[in-house]
């Protein structure tokens, strides 16, 4: 037993005596680039559907769900989807240098082609950082920058729906 606590101390006496390496500074160009870059993320409700999406410089490229929005079919939601960025030449330019992610999740097919179209086009007008875009986009379609407040109703008792009651019968 005391030659093993002997043995453990020496153990502890090297290791406290060896000169600890500094670790160097890992800086790469990568990592002063996330630094200076502009990151941008705003969301958009649509019924009982939400899209969350972030844009930063980029190329262009437009993601949903991590698929490239030109791979989405039917055609005519992806149309829905890009409605912000057909609004103008200058929309379309600002497009052109952003590149955009989007999750979006629950409603149904058409909520959620809104409510995606609805974060394109708020991130679009960030980017651009003037309120000639913006109100742009408002001529074009209010509802691409503000959300619709309208919601189901909740079912009450006494009925099956909302509203409706059951039928009553007298005899």
């Amino acid at each position: 037993m005391v030659f093993m606590a002997a043995e453990a101390t020496e153990e502890a006496k090297v290791k406290v005596d060896e000169p600890q390496k500094a670790q160097p500074k890992r800086s790469s160009r990568a990592a002063r680039k996330k630094k200076d870059e502009k990151v941008i993320f705003k969301k958009s409700k649509r019924k009982n559907c939400i899209a969350r999406g972030s844009g930063k410089p980029g190329s262009g490229i437009i993601r949903v769900n991590g698929e490239l929005i030109e791979i989405i079919e039917p055609r005519e939601l992806r149309e829905e989807m890009l409605k912000p960025v057909h609004v103008s030449d200058i929309t379309r330019s600002v497009t052109n240098g952003i590149d955009i992610d989007i999750n979006v999740h629950g409603g149904g097919v058409s909520s959620r082609a809104q409510a995606v179209a609805g974060v394109i086009a708020r991130i679009i007008s960030d980017f651009a950082g003037s309120d000639t875009v913006r109100k742009e986009i408002i001529r074009y379609d209010r509802t691409l920058l503000i959300d619709d407040p309208r919601r189901v109703e909740s079912k009450k008792f006494l009925g099956t729906k909302a509203r409706a009651r059951f039928q009553t019968s007298y005899r």
